[in-house]
């Protein structure tokens, strides 16, 4: 996982320049709903242009825009809805904080949405762009990830939520972003699992290896659910004419939900730090059981080797009575031999007295 992954422009650069920061790939798709209370219209638009003659009208639109988008299609989009450049800009720039800015009559919102391909953590950038009747959803993935919310807004006899303003409409989605963090700290806390279960039975580098990258995984969690959640807050209390006071309660909801993923995370990093802890102390405890068993291994030698050294030295004259009379023993050696087994035995016996054995 990469340590920086925000897209900017060079120092210097004018405010609200558009640069394609990748090579052009396939082009975006747009999805539009349009729908009243008691019908819904959806329609694939081949460009940003052919969604003019639906804001014109008196319904509430949804203009989903899925793929990495380009520079002109962006500029088509931000002249059609009076998007301001800067905004424009933080869309084309991914990477960036959650936030919500509000530009005259309409609102800015960047949320981030966490998946999880089963190898690598990815951060997804959702920008949203809300008005009195509109909302411009724009998604970097190439496969639509709010196709539940088409669903609910398909099935028949659904007027609770087509009835409802365009704000309600930006509550489905921000909750779908949100609980979007519910299955990827589970497959975290399956990986967290698995870790425990290696450092209890055979810790190893690849043990090492996979905790340090869960805290970074959990890192990049924390760094951009935080910010989420003060975006939620905003919401929950904005005095604005497109938040209406029924939605408020929904913005709560989503505020919960996003408490409760934080909470979640913070456990999983307090246990992934105390687990690099207990890494350690097990290597540490692995290093001195090894260095206690040569340790007593050298304090039997000790003795041995000095018993054979000093009868190495071979000081042998009948002569002179500082001469060694063991040379001559006629039982010498199994004598020696016999003095080394009980000096090792005694030092087994004492070690294993005091527990140290």
């Amino acid at each position: 996982m990469a340590y920086f992954s925000k897209h900017y422009h060079d120092p210097g650069t004018e405010p609200g320049t558009l640069v394609a920061k990748s090579e052009p790939g396939q082009p975006p798709s747009l999805h539009l709903i349009d729908y009243t209370n008691d019908h819904l219209e959806e329609v694939r638009l081949e460009n940003a242009t052919d969604c003019r003659e639906y804001l014109s009208r008196d319904t509430k639109t949804w203009v989903q825009v899925n793929g990495q988008v380009d520079p002109e299609t962006l500029r088509n989009l931000g002249e059609l809805f009076d998007l301001h450049d800067l905004a424009l800009e933080d869309v084309l720039n991914t990477g960036q904080r959650p936030k919500l800015e509000l530009y005259d009559d309409r609102l800015f919102l960047i949320a981030a949405m966490p998946l999880y391909n089963g190898e690598s953590l990815e951060i997804v950038q959702i920008s949203l762009f809300v008005g009195k009747n509109y909302l411009l959803c724009l998604c970097p993935l190439d496969e639509d990830p709010f196709e539940a919310v088409r669903q609910r807004m398909r099935r028949p006899n659904n007027r609770q939520f087509l009835s409802r303003e365009i704000d309600y409409l930006l509550y489905a989605l921000l909750d779908l972003v949100i609980d979007s963090g519910f299955p990827v700290l589970e497959q975290l806390g399956y990986q967290l699992e698995d870790l425990e279960t290696d450092l209890l039975e055979n810790p190893s580098q690849r043990t090492l290896a996979g905790i340090h990258g869960l805290k970074l995984e959990l890192l990049v969690l924390r760094r951009v659910l935080w910010p989420q959640r003060e975006l939620l807050t905003s919401l929950m209390r904005a005095e604005d004419p497109l938040i209406h006071a029924n939605t408020h309660v929904y913005f709560r909801d989503c505020h919960d939900h996003s408490v409760q993923i934080i909470e979640l995370l913070e456990s999983f990093r307090e246990m992934a730090t105390s687990m690099l802890e207990i890494y350690l102390s097990s290597v540490s405890q692995r290093t001195n059981e090894t260095m206690r068993v040569l340790t007593i291994i050298a304090t039997i030698f000790i003795p041995l080797t000095f018993v054979v050294g000093v009868y190495g030295m071979n000081f042998e004259n009948p002569g002179s009575p500082w001469a060694m009379p063991e040379l001559r023993w006629y039982f010498g050696y199994p004598m020696v031999w016999i003095v080394m087994i009980v000096i090792t035995a005694g030092l087994i016996w004492l070690f294993r007295r005091r527990g140290w054995l």
